[in-house]
Parts: C-alpha cells; sequence; structure tokens
C-alpha cells in the first residue's frame, strides 16, 4: 500500500512515518505542501521519494492507494473528501471534522465507496485499550466514567486555537478524552453541561463537561491546552464492584499505570507493546486490503463529533465550522 500524504505536517513523522517501517507492506510514497521547497525539505528528511507540487496532484497520482490527512482541523472534511473522489483510502487525523454535519457528509460518502476512512484515534488499537475493556467487564453495573486529556500548549498563535480552522481545547485535547469516555462507559452519553475557559472569543483553552449515559452511568470529560492542571492523560471507571485508574491511555508506550480494585483486591498491571501509530497502521493496511479490523470508522467519527457539538452548545459556544 503506497501512501501520500498531505502537507508537511509536524505529526506525520511519528503518526505516519516511522511506523511505516515496521509495516513493510505500507510505503510512505509522496508527499505536498502549500510550499514545494518545504515538501522537498522534509521528504529529504524522512526519506520520501516523491514531491509533488499541490494536495491535488497527490490525489491525482495512480501509483499512490491511500492519503494520510494531518491537516489542521478545518480541513479535514475538505481533502477526505477530494480523496474519496479521486478514489484514495484516507487515514484523516482527529478530530475527523469540524463538527457533526460535516462527518456525516463524509461518511455518505464514504458509504457510496468500497473505500476504507479511519479517523486516526491511534490510541484505540493498543493492545492497553483491549485490556482495558475486559477490566471494565470485570467492574459490574457502570456507575461512572471519568477521562482526561490536559496537555499545555501556552504558544496563543499555535493554529490549535484558530476558530477559523476549528480550533480549541475540545477539538484538540478533549476529542480524545470524549473518544475514551464513549469506549469506556459502553454507550453514546447525553451532554447534561459543560463548562469552558476561553482564550479568545469562541476559543476554549479548557472545557469541562458531565455527561449521562443510557445505562444512567454518569461520565465527565476534563480537557485543557492551557489551565492549572497542565498534564494529566487518564481515565477511571467505577463500577458496582469496583474501580479502573489508567494513566496515559493515549500513548502508554511510552509510560502506564493500569490498576484496578475488584472485591476489595487490588491489581496493578503493564501492558507491554509497540507504538500506538504503528497498530493504527497495521489495523488500516488490514482495512483497507480485506474491510476488516477499522474500529475507528466514520460511523464512530459522527458518534464523537455529536458529542463535542454539545459540549460546545451546553457551555454556551458555537459548534466549530
Amino acid at each position: 500500500m503506497r501512501i501520500g500524504i498531505l502537507g508537511a505536517a509536524r505529526i506525520a513523522p511519528n503518526a505516519l512515518i516511522k511506523p511505516a517501517r515496521s509495516v513493510p507492506s505500507v510505503e510512505v510514497a509522496a508527499v505536498a505542501a502549500r510550499e514545494r521547497a518545504r515538501a522537498e525539505a522534509f521528504a529529504a528528511k524522512h526519506g520520501i521519494p516523491t514531491v509533488l507540487d499541490s494536495y491535488d496532484a497527490v490525489l491525482q497520482d495512480p501509483s499512490l492507494d491511500a492519503i494520510y490527512v494531518p491537516l489542521p482541523n478545518g480541513l479535514h472534511a475538505e481533502w477526505t473528501l477530494k480523496a474519496l473522489e479521486a478514489g484514495k483510502h484516507v487515514l484523516c487525523e482527529k478530530p475527523f471534522t469540524s463538527n457533526e454535519a460535516q462527518a456525516r457528509t463524509v461518511a455518505e460518502a464514504a458509504e457510496k465507496t468500497d473505500l476504507t476512512v479511519m479517523e486516526a484515534f491511534h490510541y484505540r488499537y493498543h493492545p492497553l485499550v483491549t485490556r482495558m475493556l475486559e477490566i471494565v467487564g470485570e467492574l459490574g453495573e457502570i456507575r461512572s466514567v471519568e477521562t482526561w486529556m490536559c496537555f499545555p500548549l501556552p504558544r496563543f498563535t499555535d493554529i490549535r486555537y484558530s476558530l477559523a480552522l476549528a480550533g480549541g481545547a475540545l477539538m484538540d485535547a478533549g476529542c480524545y478524552a470524549v473518544h475514551a469516555a464513549r469506549v469506556l462507559g459502553g454507550g453514546e452519553p447525553e451532554v447534561v453541561s459543560a463548562q469552558a475557559l476561553l482564550q479568545s472569543a469562541g476559543v476554549d483553552r479548557a472545557m469541562t463537561a458531565s455527561l449521562r449515559f443510557p445505562s444512567g452511568a454518569k461520565g465527565r470529560v476534563n480537557c485543557s491546552m492551557w489551565s492549572r492542571r497542565l498534564l494529566k492523560i487518564a481515565a477511571r471507571v467505577t463500577g458496582v464492584r469496583g474501580e479502573m485508574r489508567v494513566a496515559n491511555f493515549a500513548a502508554p508506550q511510552y509510560f502506564h499505570r493500569l490498576s484496578y480494585t475488584v472485591g476489595g483486591v487490588t491489581h496493578r498491571e503493564r501492558v507491554n507493546g509497540e507504538a500506538t501509530y504503528t497498530y493504527q497502521l497495521r489495523a488500516f493496511e488490514q482495512a483497507v486490503r480485506t474491510g476488516e479490523g477499522n474500529l475507528t470508522p466514520p460511523s464512530d467519527s459522527i458518534a464523537n463529533m455529536a458529542v463535542i457539538d454539545a459540549i460546545y452548545r451546553a457551555a454556551g459556544l458555537s459548534p466549530r465550522g
């Protein structure tokens, strides 16, 4: 499978280029950027054989099977749709689109093809999440789910704070917290309330939201790119029989803690494995080849964006886009 990259994005080396070295059936074959000189420098640094003049040229290259979209949030829907029109499979960075309506448009376009579209929630493909779900099953009826995705990004000129490009803490960090809460909560939650801290008009630097799952379990998501809670990436699930706590579910290959208490007995485990992005790339290649293994398809993206939109509305803000 030959993949082309749209944009010389900072995330691309860790998310695609390095993992491809561990997946022999995948080649990162081409790249384009807004400025050709930037694409040439990126290609030379990372060993990409072909530099093309534009994003459209990447889409129209008949030698490429798939497209990786690491562009700013506000451009995801546009270029995923164009890639589908060009007959390419798509691995799109999260958040999938600017809002739920755009996610539905992309999903409808994908359904008319036999192409794979995967949202790049890489953590979902790591064995740690499989083990987390097994433990959740031991906790009995779930009472509460809480997730955190908080990290410092005090560079306020960063595009992740751009309203025009669908930025904000809930979009960039919170999409993880929302997704993990949905995965662990076992259903699509209703948003009860939300509170935002703003960096500029309409742009959140931090967000908290209270949820209610169909089972009656309570949920809470916490995210920030700049707040008093500088760094916390974690999940906690409480059931009638016990509780599970996980630190750093998003990148467990670097460091993580997993502990759970069931029936008064506490257990601590470590789930070894490769980088989350490597598992994701293998799953993407498998989905393209066999149609199976896509854990984050457009249907899941629609549900995630619906919660994000609802949180913005509950906080008195407009959904992005």
